[in-house]
């Protein structure tokens, strides 16, 4: 485990023990002023982020050819639909 993935560990830990009831939670929220509060969602925002792993350079590789090949697979599909329907509409109402 990397020393960032410990250190969100052990945050996540701190953050359960330190878990208060709504009543609590309202009472420190009215103590708080804006700044405080956009300080706090700040640290929180961080704090996530570092949970975050990133793909490996062969990971990314994958789900990026994954999703080019999707989209291509997707694009041939609508447009065998869409030739369809014209030739549909061309025969219907005589091209």
């Amino acid at each position: 485990m990397s020393d960032t993935a410990a250190a969100a560990a052990s945050d996540a830990e701190g953050s359960a023990a330190r878990a208060r009831t709504p009543q609590d939670a309202g009472k420190d929220e009215k103590k708080r002023g804006l700044g405080g509060r956009i300080a706090l969602f700040v640290r929180q925002v961080v704090a996530e982020l570092k949970k975050v792993v990133r793909p490996t350079r062969s990971e990314l590789l994958t789900y990026t050819s994954v999703v080019l090949v999707f989209v291509a697979v997707v694009m041939a599909f609508v447009t065998v639909v869409d030739l369809g329907i014209g030739q549909l509409t061309l025969w219907a109402f005589g091209g």
